[in-house]
């Protein structure tokens, strides 16, 4: 990878990252309604066992998934690149583990210095703010922290996008998506075999977020 376009991802990290610490509790607010991800995470906690290692990427406030796979007596551990973000993570759900982190990050570290392998995996409109170059090896490194048979949930928008420019909540960031079609598709290509498929309309409160359509893969890793 050359050092401009190593510079130009970390800018865009920056960015996002920016974005969201100025966005902070109002994301909760925009979205107050979260039908699908509550009936995902719901899934997760259901297919692992008490006490079952939970690795949740983007976790920003911690609400609802992260509060909620611990009240299912799951370990969490959640990672997002917004430091403002964690901090209300760590005041929502203080039993839950939490890192300043990124799933490409993560990717690069030795296997020594990783976190330790997770029986399930949620990753909730995260993997949407990655250009689309970057979200299959996003997906790899999934699969890698997942032990051989583990579950994963993804959420995503249904949307033909890449790193697509736009106003969000007073700030702006970049997003990418795919048609359901094609994202099953990167994701079986990641080694997952795609148990369920879920999509629900949505219509955020804010009056600058436009109405989505919300995928959600139910996965498992295959061995």
């Amino acid at each position: 990878m050359g050092v401009g376009v190593y510079g130009d991802i970390q800018l865009h990290r920056a960015g996002q990252a920016e974005a969201f610490d100025a966005i902070g509790s109002r994301y909760d607010e925009a979205f107050p309604d979260k039908e699908g991800q509550i009936a995902a995470a719901g899934w997760l906690a259901e297919s692992l066992p008490i006490g079952a290692r939970v690795l949740d990427i983007g976790c920003g406030t911690g609400l609802p998934t992260c509060r909620q796979l611990v009240d299912a007596g799951l370990e969490v551990t959640g990672i997002d690149v917004s430091a403002g973000m964690l901090a209300l993570a760590r005041e929502s759900v203080p039993e839950a583990t939490f890192h300043r982190a990124d799933i490409i990050d993560v990717g690069r570290l030795d296997r020594s210095d990783r976190l330790r392998r997770f029986e399930g995996v949620s990753a909730f409109f995260s993997l949407l703010m990655l250009p689309r170059a970057e979200i299959p090896q996003a997906l790899a490194i999934v699969h890698d922290l997942l032990v051989p048979g583990g579950w994963f949930t993804l959420g995503m928008v249904e949307a033909d996008l890449d790193d697509f420019e736009m106003p969000f909540l007073g700030n702006t960031v970049r997003v990418s998506g795919y048609l359901r079609d094609d994202l099953r598709q990167v994701v079986e290509d990641a080694g997952f075999d795609v148990l369920k498929e879920d999509s629900f309309p949505y219509s955020p409160a804010a009056l600058d977020a436009p109405p989505e359509e919300q995928l959600f893969l139910h996965c498992r890793r295959r061995a």
